[in-house]
């Protein structure tokens, strides 16, 4: 009876797990139409903090997984991309240069309506977007790796901050609906 109980129990476990790992993908022709109208959303899942000080903070708090990768809740961490408009909303873990003393600007909060991407694509058929903000204070550059399956690695280089990176997923944009004033 045992035996039979750690069967099952393995295997629930095997289709949770297999679950997990498939979340969040997209089918190859949606990212390829997605890349190529250059209009996605990245959803930031995982923020990877690259200053030691956090990741050793982190590390001391008890009963918290020895890991450098720091869970995000919620949908709200993204990078839209539009013609002529990019918003981005994502947290920052690490170490600022030049703050004010009393400051609250501590993540990444801005829109650019002033900026340049330049795309390619690597040897493995992955597309690469290096966009430099021209009207952001503190951003210099940020790199967007988009995989065939809709996943998406982001990097983000700032002129006052350690560099930081962020895990996720692209997809289409939100429609959003303006209200009409009557």
């Amino acid at each position: 009876m045992k035996k039979i109980i750690s069967i099952i129990s393995i295997f629930i476990l095997t289709l949770s797990f297999q679950n997990c790992s498939s979340q969040n993908t997209t089918d190859t022709q949606t990212v390829a139409t997605l890349v190529n109208s250059e209009e996605f959303t990245f959803h930031a899942q995982r923020a990877n903090p690259m200053n030691y000080d956090v990741i050793n903070a982190l590390n001391s708090i008890p009963n918290n997984p020895s890991t450098r990768i720091l869970q995000l809740d919620g949908d709200g961490y993204i990078i839209e991309l539009k013609k002529g408009k990019m918003e981005v909303v994502l947290p920052y873990f690490g170490r600022a240069f030049n703050t004010t003393y009393g400051s609250t600007d501590n993540s990444y909060r801005f829109t650019s309506k002033d900026y340049t991407v330049t795309k390619s694509q690597s040897k493995k058929g992955n597309w690469v977007f290096k966009i430099k903000p021209n009207d952001a204070k503190n951003v210099s550059d940020i790199n967007i790796e988009v995989y065939k399956n809709g996943k998406a690695f982001t990097s983000i280089r700032s002129n006052d901050r350690q560099p930081i990176t962020y895990d996720g997923y692209i997809s289409k944009n939100e429609e959003t609906k303006e209200k009409k004033i009557e």
